[in-house]
C-alpha cells in the first residue's frame, strides 16, 4: 500500500523530526511529577505536526535546517498546543485527538497552568534563537490567537453572519499559525525579500484552507469522519458551508432556516436539519470552490522557485489538506 503524501514527506524529513522531537522534550523537561506527567501525556498524544512540517520544508527551500530553525519548529508547535489546552478549557471539551483532555483529566485550573507552561516555554525557545524577527512573530502569533478566540465568541454570542467576519477569524485562530511558521522559517535562514513574502502568503492560503477543510468535517455523520461532529453548532459557531447558504435570501425555506440558526440552543435533530440544508444547497460545494481557488493562488506563490523536493512537498502537502479525510 503506498503512503499518504504526508507520511511521504514525515518519511523524507525523519531525522529534522526528530531534531524536533527531542528539542521539545527537553524544553518541556521539569522536576515537577504531576506536570512531568501531564506533559508526558500530551507529547504521546501529538498530530499530525503540520505546523512544524512548513516550518522545516519552508527553511529547506529557502537554504536549510539549523538549529534556529528547530527552535523556532518548536516554539510554534507548542504555543499551537497551548492554544489546544486553553481552548479545550473554554469549550469544555472532553476528548482531543482519541484521548481525554488535560481538563477533563485533572481539572481546569491545572490545564489552564500546564497551557500557560506552554507558552512561557514557546517564548523561551524563540528567545533562545537570539533573533528579535522570530520573537516578535511568536509575540505577534499569541496576540492574533487570543484575538481570534475572543472575535469568535463575539460573533456567535451576537450571531455576527459575514464572510468577512468568519475570514477574519480563521485568518487569526488557523492561518496566523501558519504565517508565523513561514515568518520564522524565513528569519531563521536570513532571508528577507519576495521569497520570503511569497512563501509566508502560501502559508497563510495553507492556514485558511486547513480550517476550511476541518470545518466541512462537522457537516457529516461521526462514522464517515472518525470524530464527534456538529460540534460547531453546538458552540453557536456558524461556518461557511452553513453561512453561504444562510446568506442566500433566494433559497426555499431560508427565513426558516436562518431563524433556526440563531437559537441559543439546537437539538440534535435540528443541527443535522440546518447541515442538511447546507448540504442540500451548495455549502459544501462552495467552499471546495472557495479552497480551489485558493490552492491556484498557492501555487502560484511557489512559481518564483526552481523546482525542488521542498517545492513539491509543499504543494503535496497543500493538495493533503484539501483532500485529507479526517
Amino acid at each position: 500500500m503506498s503512503q499518504s503524501p504526508i507520511e511521504e514527506i514525515r518519511r523524507s524529513i525523519a531525522p529534522e523530526l526528530e531534531r524536533l522531537s527531542g528539542r521539545i522534550a527537553e524544553s518541556l523537561t521539569t522536576s515537577n511529577p504531576m506536570l512531568h506527567t501531564i506533559v508526558a501525556g500530551n507529547l504521546r498524544t501529538k498530530g499530525k505536526m503540520i505546523r512544524p512540517i512548513t516550518v522545516i520544508l519552508t527553511a529547506q527551500l529557502l537554504g536549510g535546517v539549523n538549529d534556529m530553525v528547530i527552535d523556532s519548529a518548536a516554539s510554534v508547535e507548542l504555543l499551537h498546543n497551548a492554544s489546544l489546552i486553553h481552548d479545550d478549557v473554554v469549550d469544555a471539551s472532553r476528548m482531543r485527538r482519541g484521548e481525554p483532555t488535560i481538563n477533563a483529566t485533572w481539572d481546569n485550573h491545572i490545564a489552564v497552568l500546564v497551557g500557560d507552561y506552554y507558552v512561557s516555554t514557546s517564548m523561551q525557545l524563540a528567545i533562545n534563537t537570539g533573533n528579535v524577527h522570530i520573537i516578535e512573530a511568536v509575540c505577534d502569533l499569541g496576540h492574533r490567537l487570543s484575538l481570534g478566540e475572543l472575535d469568535q465568541i463575539y460573533n456567535a454570542r451576537y450571531h455576527v453572519l459575514t464572510e468577512d467576519a468568519y475570514f477574519q477569524i480563521i485568518d487569526f485562530k488557523t492561518a496566523s499559525l501558519f504565517k508565523a511558521c513561514a515568518r520564522m522559517a524565513a528569519h531563521a535562514c536570513g532571508v528577507d525579500d519576495e521569497r520570503s513574502k511569497a512563501l509566508t502568503r502560501f502559508a497563510e492560503l495553507l492556514g485558511l484552507v486547513f480550517q476550511i477543510r476541518d470545518d466541512i468535517f462537522d457537516y457529516y455523520s461521526d462514522e464517515l469522519v472518525g470524530k464527534p461532529t456538529g460540534n460547531d453548532l453546538r458552540e453557536y459557531k456558524i461556518t461557511l458551508p452553513l453561512l453561504h447558504v444562510l446568506l442566500d435570501g433566494s433559497l426555499p425555506d431560508h427565513d426558516k432556516m436562518k431563524e433556526l440558526g440563531g437559537k441559543e440552543q439546537l437539538s440534535d435533530d435540528e443541527i443535522e436539519e440546518l447541515y442538511a440544508f447546507a448540504r442540500d444547497n451548495g455549502g459544501i460545494d462552495y467552499a471546495y470552490a472557495v479552497m480551489q481557488r485558493m490552492r491556484d493562488e498557492a501555487m502560484q506563490c511557489l512559481e518564483i522557485f526552481p523546482d525542488s523536493t521542498p517545492r513539491r512537498q509543499l504543494a503535496d502537502l497543500f493538495n493533503y489538506i484539501i483532500d485529507r479525510k479526517f
